[in-house]
């Protein structure tokens, strides 16, 4: 009974084992076939170039460039040695400082480890040749394509910069093949429209023996570089406009005032973008400066309208007929509104609108703006494109902001008084706009009734796409409130009392308007934004100078745009 009962459990152990040998074989082969297949091949990522940035005319802003990474496979440690010391003689390179970076950069016996890297072609081709020669099967010469920044800062805030991916933009990015260190765009075009420049991943696949060491090459799939964004920018103005604002802090928008192209904008102080790549430390002090260079002033920038908020005023009250051309208030340097006074920067008598705006004259303001009233300065302003974004193609614009007297009595538990329709008149108290809202507003005027849509995108991948980007709303203005409003702005600059006539002896003419907005502490704001020539206008011009003192400060940064716009027949 016992050694029949041994051979019956004999039985079921063979009948047991030869189930296991089924299971493997014909259940879970497949499974375990691709196991081993992937257990002895590997893949060696290679990079394709991200896509260029290029201006209006075709010439690069950001390309390119290709530096070479040497890098070799794991091997015997006998082998390591001698190929590290054929490298070392053909790179003219230290043996130490190749073992050093084998040491550092070794993650596993099937990864390759780079041990030179940003080698000049010079001596990649070299190395390449002379692999046969000095029995080298296990380097590998790697392209490593990088950005290139031929004017270092020049429209940095519009292109931004790139960097590792960080957290928060991988959680929102990873359903789109994004991954842990991924160079990404943070800011500008580089982020904006990162999915189009970035690069598809290519490589090699090779074979490994059961110890992770290199045995064949399998297969080579080429990388592809990403698509090439074509800009509205003129590099030419771009590189007058920036050199106009020498360091002060600022803006500068020039821009098509019938498409809403943007031919140049500038915000300083600006930055090196090639910092954040090279892990600079001094790309931390950028992240740290006092004076946020990162900051893109002309849409991120919020400020304090000044007289620029005239327009408004002049606009809503001529529309709804709260004046006409003939009314008259005399300016004596000040007026009362309830129980205060409120100045005007100088005495100018008898003022129309025709005469106010090219005055700037806060009096004649003070009083339209209590005839139209608060709620009409709020709504015109809308309809001028404050207090919301202008939807360029450029991230983190900024949206503004217009006070009116439900906002006050909801969020700030108070009624709205005259004194706060007369700050209001003048730009002044909670009112916030961006440059580049201004320079929208300034356009409707040089237009003669239309609110464009910026952009600053043209083409991608060669593809126009401009026509989708040219959006306007037509306004339904009186004419004469438009040609009012334009002679008056052409005042500012003819005449000699003009607070813009610096402006008036160039060789193109401009209609315009200054602005001279507190700012709390430190200077005043100075603002200029016209357009010009003034009959048939090509360009709006917005310059702003953050603690600049003065609208006049101002013109003259534009003066100077305009004499080399000129000198070099750009106008």
């Amino acid at each position: 009974m016992r050694i029949k009962a041994a051979k019956i459990i004999i039985a079921l152990l063979f009948l047991f084992l030869l189930l296991g040998v089924a299971n493997l074989e014909l259940i879970q082969g497949k499974k375990f076939r691709d196991l081993s297949k992937k257990n002895c091949i590997r893949l060696l990522p290679q990079m394709g170039s991200r896509g260029k940035i290029l201006d209006r005319r075709g010439d690069v802003i950001i390309g390119n460039f290709l530096s070479y990474d040497v890098m070799l496979m794991p091997q015997d440690e006998g082998v390591t040695v001698e190929a590290l010391a054929k490298i070392s003689q053909i790179l003219a390179t230290p043996v130490s400082n190749l073992r050093n970076n084998f040491k550092r950069n070794f993650i596993a016996p099937f990864a390759p480890v780079i041990v030179a890297n940003n080698i000049s072609m010079k001596k990649a081709i070299a190395l390449e040749e002379l692999k046969l020669d000095f029995n080298l099967d296990n380097v590998i010469i790697q392209p490593h394509p990088q950005r290139e920044y031929p004017f270092l800062g020049l429209a940095c805030h519009s292109i931004g910069h790139l960097n590792e991916i960080d957290h928060w933009r991988l959680s929102k990015l990873a359903d789109y093949g994004y991954e842990a260190k991924d160079i990404v765009g943070f800011t500008g075009i580089e982020e904006k429209f990162d999915y189009y420049l970035r690069q598809e991943e290519g490589g090699l696949s090779f074979e490994v023996d059961h110890r992770g060491r290199f045995v064949r090459l399998l297969g080579f799939r080429p990388p592809k570089s990403g698509k090439d964004i074509q800009l509205t920018l003129d590099l030419k103005v771009q590189k007058i406009v920036e050199r106009s604002l020498n360091d002060r802090k600022g803006c500068v928008i020039i821009m098509n005032p019938y498409s809403g192209e943007i031919i140049a904008l500038a915000s300083s102080p600006n930055f090196n973008p090639e910092l954040f790549m090279k892990q600079d430390p001094a790309a931390g002090r950028i992240l740290n400066n006092p004076d946020a260079p990162l900051v893109n002033r002309a849409i991120s920038g919020l400020y304090p309208a000044g007289s620029m908020f005239k327009l408004v005023v002049a606009t809503a009250a001529l529309e709804t007929n709260k004046i006409n051309l003939a009314t008259t208030f005399v300016c004596t340097g000040s007026t009362r509104v309830g129980r205060e006074d409120f100045a005007c920067w100088d005495t100018h008598g008898p003022q129309n609108v025709m005469k106010a705006i090219p005055h700037s004259c806060n009096v004649f303001f003070y009083k339209t703006g209590l005839l139209v009233g608060p709620q009409l300065i709020y709504d015109y302003a809308l309809k001028l494109g404050l207090a919301r974004p202008t939807a360029i193609d450029l991230p983190y614009e900024a949206g503004g902001f217009i006070p009116n007297p439900l906002w006050k009595r909801i969020n700030k538990f108070k009624n709205w008084f005259n004194g706060d329709t007369a700050n209001l008149a003048i730009g002044q108290g909670d009112v916030q706009v961006t440059p580049l809202q201004i320079a929208r507003m300034m356009a409707v005027f040089a237009n003669r009734g239309s609110l464009v849509t910026p952009y600053i995108v043209g083409a991608i991948d060669g593809q126009d796409i401009s026509l989708y980007k040219r959006k306007s709303i037509r306004l339904a203005f009186k004419q004469t409130t438009l040609d009012s409003i334009r002679q008056g702005l052409r005042n500012a600059i003819a005449d000699a009392s003009g607070t813009g006539n610096v402006l008036s002896n160039l060789a193109v003419s401009v209609a315009g308007k200054t602005g001279t907005a507190q700012a709390g502490r430190g200077q005043p704001h100075g603002w200029f934004a016209g357009f010009f020539p003034y009959k048939n206008p090509k360009f709006v011009i917005c310059t702003f100078l953050e603690h600049g003192g003065s609208g006049y400060m101002s013109c003259v940064v534009t003066k100077q745009i305009l004499e080399e716009m000129a000198r070099e027949g750009l106008i």
